[in-house]
């Protein structure tokens, strides 16, 4: 028992370490290298690689894990929800109920949980509506509000539904100002803040929309869908 305890410990650090190697080093060299080979240019190339960077530590962490063959169902089935809810308001521009069903689930079963729900129906839902070099900052951007939903989901705040529909309106506009990012690399792989600043006014009815759709997503689905999950966390110990 105690040389599997001092293994797990062990296994635990290692992917800590690479987890911190990907973020201190991999990401910093990424930008050097942009620097160097495109003459600090190519801003939109730098900015998918860091992306998909940003994103393997929690995949690293979430495998340490040895998840169980229960608790990848219940990110599958989470995940297929929230790419269903995403194809079925296609029709309506920023009404999504994805950040709801993200934060959802970081509430439930964590911020790991959160993080991943939220990566994998970007990447998910994209086999629909078309992948690009986009869908790195949409795993990253929808995997954070699982992240953060799942960290406040810690403190027994986002019961109040007062807290919620906040956060709804928070990861709303945290979602809509990273896109834009996104928005002004695409254009000719430059980032300006002229540019950022006017591409943030011009998506401001879309960010309204979906930081509205939130709030509406997150106070229909937040009992049922969170009640599910705490009952199924507790019978079956996921998450542990």
């Amino acid at each position: 028992m105690q040389v599997q305890s001092k293994k797990s410990h062990l296994n635990k650090k290692k992917y800590q370490l690479l987890s911190w190697i990907i973020l201190l080093l991999g990401i910093p060299i990424v930008i050097l290298l942009g620097v160097k080979l495109f003459n600090d240019r190519k801003y939109n190339l730098i900015s998918i690689i860091i992306a998909f960077f940003a994103c393997v530590p929690f995949f690293l962490q979430f495998e340490r894990r040895k998840p169980r063959a229960r608790e990848v169902m219940v990110i599958a089935v989470m995940s297929a929800i929230s790419v269903t809810g995403r194809l079925i308001f296609a029709v309506l521009p920023g009404f999504k109920p994805v950040t709801a069903i993200t934060a959802i689930t970081g509430i439930a079963l964590g911020p790991e949980t959160g993080f991943l729900t939220g990566a994998i129906s970007a990447i998910a839902s994209n086999m629909f509506f078309g992948q690009g070099p986009w869908t790195p900052f949409q795993m990253l951007s929808w995997g954070l509000m699982g992240f953060i939903a799942g960290i406040l989901g810690k403190f027994n705040i986002m019961q109040n539904k007062i807290i919620l529909s906040l956060y709804g309106i928070f990861s709303g506009i945290l979602y809509s100002l990273l896109m834009d990012i996104w928005f002004v690399l695409s254009i000719d792989g430059l980032f300006s803040w002229d540019k950022y600043i006017f591409a943030i006014a011009s998506a401001l009815p879309f960010m309204v929309i979906y930081a509205l759709s939130n709030v509406f997503f997150l106070l229909l689905f937040s009992r049922p869908l969170g009640e599910k999950l705490q009952r199924m966390k507790t019978k079956y110990g996921l998450m542990e």
